[in-house]
């Protein structure tokens, strides 16, 4: 089982160089999503994160901020918004952008199979 952010580039035309790969289990109470959000969002498309990957979600669009929660393997997101921020490298590619999952939750659209390149959610406004 493979737990981290992917790999990240700190500035442009540089080398990815490793991000922070955090190990053991995140307990229940971080690994919930909260019910309202959960429930704002039903029958909203959900995308499946890389098979195998405990995925960090981050408070904002880079592996600087801090570690909100992990998602377990096998887990799906609801994309809100997408923001840029850092580079990452991961099992779908390299990609500076970030997915908004709840309130203060970003995970890398790198470990996320939108199926695109690109942005499949809209931008979010902060």
């Amino acid at each position: 089982m493979t737990t981290q952010d992917g790999l990240a580039s700190t500035g442009t035309g540089t080398a990815p160089q490793p991000a922070d790969a955090d190990a053991g289990a995140g307990d229940a109470a971080t690994e919930a999503a909260p019910a309202a959000f959960g429930a704002a969002l039903a029958g909203a498309a959900t995308y499946p994160v890389a098979p195998g990957y405990r995925v960090n979600v981050r408070q904002g669009a880079g592996t600087n901020t801090p570690l909100v929660r992990q998602l377990p393997a096998g887990a799906r997101v609801q994309i809100r918004c997408q923001q840029r921020g850092q580079w990452v490298v991961g099992p779908y590619g390299t990609s500076n952008l970030w997915d908004n999952i709840g309130p203060g939750e970003y995970v890398s659209d790198s470990y996320v199979h939108t199926g695109s390149s690109g942005m499949v959610a809209p931008g979010c406004l902060s």
